[in-house]
């Protein structure tokens, strides 16, 4: 899921498009996987593409099949439209909210509820400056409070409750600058946010700070 709700620096584009582009090779076959932007209007996430990969001939038995047919499908079918729906993911943006717990719960409702997703691993992404900012609650500087004291006092809190079901969730974070500032601790922004996902029932893969401000 990558955060539209704001410009990112073209070091971090150019971090962010690799990141995402290895993840398109490297994906076992028969594995989905589905590219998601923030909804800003609709408080949810929007999905660019998604589909799971059909194998790019890779470990099939040359005498039984055709290795470079099966090449050629999963560049046409799986890689090339994949790469244009990151291109289109990273494009500059710019909104006045910033729903990324919407965005989450929006994904978890539909990929990891229900038996089948409960049941099968699961993996998300998260690019993001994951400063959240709606109505119900905001990390901007003016609210000067980035604990999760302060946030489970807000309506927000009970609104955006995700049931992860122990989906494993990568963050990596956008680093944002005013005047050469950080506008959030990023220390205690990350601090939050895994205490966030540990209280959603998910678990915690890593969570990195992309190059470039």
């Amino acid at each position: 899921m990558i955060d539209t709700s704001d410009d990112l620096p073209d070091a971090t584009r150019r971090e962010v498009l690799g990141l995402l582009e290895e993840m398109v090779t490297t994906l076992p076959p028969y594995h989905k996987l589905d590219i998601r932007v923030l909804d800003v209007a609709g408080l949810r996430s929007r999905s660019l593409f998604a589909k799971c990969n059909p194998g790019n001939g890779t470990g099939l038995s040359e005498w039984t099949n055709n290795i470079e047919a099966a090449r050629l499908r999963w560049i046409e079918s799986f890689r090339k439209p994949a790469l244009e729906a990151i291109n289109r993911s990273v494009t500059p943006a710019r909104a006045a909210a910033s729903p990324i717990m919407g965005a989450i719960q929006d994904i978890a409702l539909s990929e990891f509820s229900g038996s089948a997703g409960q049941n099968i691993k699961k993996t998300l992404y998260v690019i993001s400056d994951m400063i959240e900012s709606t109505k119900d609650y905001s990390q901007y500087p003016r609210s000067g409070d980035l604990s999760y004291q302060r946030f489970r006092q807000s309506p927000a809190y009970r609104k955006y409750r995700t049931e992860l079901n122990d989906a494993t969730i990568f963050v990596r974070l956008v680093s944002r600058q005013v005047n050469g500032k950080a506008v959030v601790d990023d220390s205690q922004l990350m601090g939050f946010w895994r205490e966030w996902i540990s209280d959603n029932r998910g678990l915690i893969g890593s969570l990195k700070r992309l190059q470039g401000a």
